[in-house]
């Protein structure tokens, strides 16, 4: 049994395609094929159901690749050992992020951490949650900025701030003409919300009070931020936005933003590892650099009310 053989069971049940987990290991799909029945003959067991398509692991299959994912996840951490000692930051960073953190919170930090450590390489996926918890536990990611607490053990979830949640409102919208409000105000069937799958909408829709009875000749949910302020432009009604999507508002935006009356909801965003996670000294680095380039004030906040998504 080999590591390489481990990394190959690993690859075919990241992508349950032989050929595709081929073409990722850098190797034939003849030459993946052959190491990955190799390791079956010499433990046994079949760890693959090949009739299957997509492929799928076996009952015996999946407890194997859970373990081999532990144990390549232990043998990356030498490397750690190594570079650490060497007193050095380099190699690649896999890090998710969720759609409506990326615009906003992204440019504030990412120009200052590659200057500041030219030797390792971000790779930068955008992500709907589920999405990266999932790849956070299989390992394909080392790092995610999301909204917590999750709930799912197994993550090591590092609050980095909360941020508020604001009101974006059409000028000829009631709301309009009050300073502060109150989420007792907001209906759902008033608010453009987020396509299913994106925690924001569930935390929009736990802020809001329940949708009523009545026929809409027009309802749309989309999965960006700036298409629903443009509804509200152009169709009326309202949206809410995360604090850090307002910093960047020109004078007229901002003048149709409101903000919540005390205590004020927010979302608690993190930087999320997985519990057994390497590259510790990177990550540490990533999370000193985001909180150094957050706005002044956005991390002190007082009388507010966590929103979940879960």
């Amino acid at each position: 049994m080999t590591l390489v053989q481990l990394e190959y069971i690993v690859a075919v049940d990241d992508y349950r395609h032989f050929a595709t987990a081929a073409e990722k290991c850098f190797v034939t799909q003849p030459t993946l094929s052959m190491q990955i029945q190799k390791l079956e003959d010499q433990l046994d067991v079949l760890i693959f159901d090949r009739s299957k398509h997509p492929v799928v692991p076996t009952e015996a299959g999946a407890k194997i690749i859970a373990q081999a994912r532990v144990v390549l996840r232990e043998a990356r951490k030498i490397k750690e050992i190594i570079d650490e000692e060497k007193g050095r930051l380099s190699g690649a960073l896999r890090l998710g992020i969720l759609p409506t953190l990326s615009p906003y919170l992204l440019p504030l930090f990412i120009r200052n951490f590659l200057e500041r450590y030219p030797d390792v390489e971000v790779q930068v996926e955008e992500l709907i949650t589920e999405q990266i918890i999932d790849k956070l536990l299989k390992d394909q990611l080392d790092a995610g900025l999301f909204v917590t607490p999750s709930g799912v053990a197994g993550l090591d979830e590092k609050p980095i701030f909360n941020e508020e949640f604001v009101a974006y409102v059409n000028p000829q919208h009631p709301l309009s003409q009050v300073e502060t409000i109150d989420p007792f105000l907001l209906k759902v069937d008033d608010v453009w919300v987020l396509n299913e799958g994106h925690c924001f909408r569930n935390q929009v829709l736990n802020i809001c009070q329940p949708q009523e009875e009545n026929h809409e000749a027009f309802r749309f949910q989309s999965g960006s931020l700036e298409a629903l302020k443009k509804l509200v432009d152009k169709h009326g009604g309202l949206t809410l936005l995360p604090e850090l999507a307002t910093l960047d508002m020109n004078e007229a935006e901002k003048s149709r933003l409101r903000w919540f009356n005390e205590p004020r909801p927010v979302r608690e965003v993190s930087l999320v590892m997985h519990r057994s996670y390497i590259k510790r000294k990177l990550t540490e680095a990533l999370y000193n650099e985001i909180s150094a380039a957050l706005p002044p004030g956005i991390r002190s906040k007082k009388n507010t009310q966590l929103i979940r998504w879960n």
